[in-house]
């Protein structure tokens, strides 16, 4: 079979670039809201049945998590392009060699961030900014969610490579049962056996055991690929190459540990100097990225779940359809970011309200920070779309600029500095500053290699 007669007989390169979109997005939308939703659960009822304190501290343990998910999207969304880049190539025993190689790198990077968290779990949690009051609660926290590492890299990893294969229902599947354990368990373990943050904790890990089973079980049954013993075995090359293709994501996740970590401990300060003392802050600022996480999560489960689209067009050299593609999920995610912003700006005190309601200054920084922090949110999808787009068409240079800029360029100067002048308060202003900033770098290099594509 020919090149040409292959492309005509994948409907990746004949159907409709809408149909596409939809079939591919929806279900990965989906899993990537659920894989947010793992942490805002549990800060929803601990809210509810611990106080503010314990809502504290999984703001404390939420790095962690998020350097193990950074992790396994360095060789998951890696081996994903990979995988969409290879079959446009015809090359599918390549393609199942990426597969292998990041299954494997998985599932020892897995065992070794288990061991390191529980090894340095107390002095993780103070360079995370935990207080006296807090630190408590973020070791009962931590310690049980270090045990569900392993199973959170293969949840993390294994979604975007089973979506490439072309099954993102069974993607979403996974997560979905993980989610619904995670919400079911949370009230049983917090209201009903008063485990207070452990109960969260251990609901949130039997969750993500039950998806990682459920996305093992896959790997058999991969339909473009076959995958053989040797395809597990580690190759430097191979994995280099996944790996490049994969760091951007891992820096877009690194880069939000960083934030984090810098944010938490500015707050903490600043906070201690004006009236709202430093739990209020380093709380409020938790909800409110948390809330944020599950918007970036509508925005690249869109652009990842055009991925498989725009790897597979752009490797049998289909450029129209690859550049419909983007500006299809451009115009999406700008839309549902306008949205999410009206949200932000007339109604902030119905989602604060979901994690508890505390005193009237607890109340009043809470919405300060959807108010000033999400202020430029509408002009956020056009950066994480395109670092996307440049990733899935193996422009991994182009892709990890973009991801370095928003949050370590931009973001991490300006919560410095800021609050030098304007306070506690400065650390929010640097959200749309920053934003800004990125907005205007993204749109700099999309205009230098949109010609070239």
């Amino acid at each position: 079979m020919n090149k040409e007669t292959a492309v005509r007989e994948n409907p990746l390169g004949t159907e409709r670039i809408g149909k596409l979109i939809f079939t591919f997005a929806v279900p990965s939308i989906i899993s990537m809201v659920v894989n947010a939703l793992y942490n805002i659960v549990d800060q929803i009822f601990i809210g509810q049945g611990v106080g503010y304190l314990g809502n504290g501290a999984t703001n404390v343990i939420m790095p962690l998590t998020v350097i193990v998910i950074a992790l396994a999207l360095l060789v998951g969304d890696g081996a994903a392009a990979y995988l969409s880049l290879k079959l446009g190539q015809k090359d599918a025993d390549a393609a199942a060699q990426g597969v292998g190689n990041a299954i494997t790198a998985t599932i020892i990077l897995g065992v070794i961030l288990c061991i390191v968290f529980q090894i340095f779990l107390k002095p993780l949690c103070l360079l995370f900014g935990a207080t006296e009051d807090i630190l408590p609660y973020a070791l009962d926290y931590g310690r049980i969610i270090s045990w569900g590492v392993l199973f959170a890299a293969i949840d993390s990893a294994l979604s975007g490579m089973i979506r490439a294969d072309g099954s993102p229902k069974y993607s979403m599947a996974g997560l979905l049962i993980g989610c619904i354990t995670n919400i079911i368990l949370d009230p049983i373990f917090i209201f009903v056996c008063h485990w207070g943050v452990k109960g969260a904790a251990w609901a949130t890990i039997l969750g993500q055991i039950l998806n990682a089973v459920f996305y093992l079980a896959y790997i058999p049954r991969f339909k473009s690929i076959r995958l053989k013993k040797e395809c597990f075995i580690l190759s430097r090359k191979v994995l280099s190459k996944v790996c490049s293709l994969g760091i951007s994501s891992f820096i877009t996740q690194i880069a939000l540990v960083l934030v984090m970590a810098v944010t938490n401990n500015v707050l903490v300060v600043y906070g201690a100097k004006s009236v709202y003392g430093s739990e209020i802050p380093l709380t409020t600022i938790g909800i409110t990225m948390k809330v944020n996480q599950i918007l970036s999560a509508i925005i690249l489960g869109l652009a990842t779940g055009a991925q498989p689209i725009f790897g597979y067009n752009y490797g049998c050299g289909q450029k129209g359809r690859v550049k419909q593609t983007y500006r299809i999920v451009l115009v999406t995610s700008t839309i549902v970011l306008i949205l999410a912003f009206c949200i932000f700006q007339f109604a902030p005190m119905r989602i604060v309200s979901l994690f508890g309601s505390e005193s009237d200054l607890y109340n009043e920084f809470a919405v300060k920070c959807f108010r000033i922090f999400l202020l430029a949110c509408p002009i956020n999808g056009f950066q994480m779309s395109t670092g996307i787009f440049f990733q899935s068409i193996g422009k991994p240079r182009q892709a990890t600029i973009l991801s370095l800029t928003r949050q370590i360029v931009y973001l991490l100067p300006a919560t410095l500095l800021l609050p030098l002048a304007l306070g506690v308060e400065g650390a929010l202003w640097a959200g749309p500053v920053a934003d800004g900033l990125a907005c205007i770098t993204t749109l700099i290099m999309l205009k230098i290699y949109w010609k070239k594509i």
